[in-house]
């Protein structure tokens, strides 16, 4: 998630409100939170999922869309999902 510039704080407190309730979801195995240091309105999230079904049920929580309400207004651009997949 990249924040409008002055809008870091707004978005990474947004963010930081999601971590407990996401690890403590079923199906989540990790969730860790980034900041970008070379762009600190760049906001990274790593995280695994032991399904689909679980991803997708956290993507329709309470707890994200609420991020994404409290967030939307300080987002420079919509918030980019790429799923990840070892190559080695």
């Amino acid at each position: 998630m990249v924040a409008k510039a002055g809008s870091e704080q707004a978005v990474g407190q947004a963010l930081r409100d999601l971590v407990e309730p996401t690890r403590a979801e079923p199906g989540c195995t990790s969730y860790e939170l980034f900041s970008s240091a070379a762009d600190p309105a760049t906001f990274i999230t790593v995280e695994t999922w032991t399904s689909q079904a679980d991803l997708d049920a956290h993507l329709q929580s309470p707890h994200v869309a609420e991020a994404l309400r409290v967030s939307g207004d300080h987002l420079a651009q919509a918030p980019g999902i790429h799923p990840l997949r070892p190559v080695s």
